[in-house]
């Protein structure tokens, strides 16, 4: 099974006290890298987000966004610097002494006074959220990996039919080679015999056809390429992450191709060899995004 690296999922989950959203998004990536953004207070459920989510991706750069809302999810309290109030306190004593002038001062004017009264927020009970959190966690990334498998079903058609487009090209190139080296043979006898009104020498005529053979010779290169092209359409039936293997395959036929149209000497071979690259091209472009 193909998976593709590109994918959207998302879950909500609900109690009466309670709302959790989760949403992934996955993009192409070397490597598998999975960013977490949630609010702060729950920045305590980051790893068990990741361990959830990387049973189901293996590779690509995945994005999750969390929201926590609901009733007793902040404690706030007041904080009382007593110790504070006492210097503040002495200080209005001090001052009512040293002045002569009346010292009284209301408890709400006390509590006024800067950094005397702090009001604290404190996270609410982790095992309500928890559960459910991990739950829409799970559902989100199950529905992002039903996207990845129809995206890398529809890759793996595609690519399919590209394989069958440059075997087509293989066999055309396998049945003009032969052909090569007969039409050079024939090209240089004609100009020798209007060069020189001597017969021409055979011997002479063999070595350097033998000599061109060998320089236009392609099949090895025509041999690696099947090679590549089984080994690619065998790893489009595995069931593991196949998008650098298939990408180092792609790469090989981009060699072997250049490889092919260097040394072919036939105008019928470089349109093929053309016609090859832009096929390859279109499949590098797809494999860029299979896990």
């Amino acid at each position: 099974m193909v998976y593709s690296m590109t994918g959207f999922g998302a879950s909500t989950k609900k109690t009466d006290r309670l709302m959790v959203a989760v949403e992934m998004k996955s993009v192409n990536h070397r490597f598998c890298e999975i960013s977490i953004r949630l609010p702060r207070q729950w920045l305590v459920f980051e790893d068990k987000i990741k361990k959830a989510i990387l049973p189901y991706v293996r590779r690509g750069k995945v994005e999750v966004f969390v929201t926590i809302a609901g009733e007793g999810l902040v404690k706030r309290s007041v904080h009382i610097d007593w110790d504070l109030l006492g210097q503040y306190w002495a200080g209005v004593q001090e001052a009512a002494k040293r002045f002569a002038i009346d010292g009284s001062v209301t408890a709400a004017e006390l509590l006024r006074l800067d950094g005397a009264v702090e009001v604290v927020e404190e996270e609410g009970a982790n095992e309500e959220v928890e559960p459910l959190l991990l739950t829409a966690v799970d559902e989100a990334a199950k529905a992002l990996v039903a996207m990845r498998r129809r995206e890398g079903e529809a890759l793996a058609a595609d690519l399919r039919a590209r394989l069958h487009e440059v075997e087509a090209g293989v066999e055309a190139i396998e049945q003009r080679a032969p052909l090569v080296i007969e039409q050079y043979r024939e090209r240089l006898a004609r100009r020798l015999r209007e060069w020189a009104p001597a017969p021409v020498d055979e011997a002479r005529l063999l070595t350097e056809v033998a000599v061109f053979a060998e320089k236009a010779d392609i099949h090895e290169e025509l041999k690696r390429i099947r090679s590549h092209l089984a080994q690619m359409a065998d790893a489009l039936e595995m069931d593991e992450p196949i998008g650098r293997k298939l990408d180092f395959l792609v790469q090989e036929l981009n060699r072997e191709v250049n490889t092919i149209g260097a040394k072919a000497n036939d105008s019928l071979i470089a349109a093929q060899v053309v016609e090859m690259k832009s096929v390859l091209e279109k499949m590098r472009e797809q494999v860029q995004n299979v896990e």
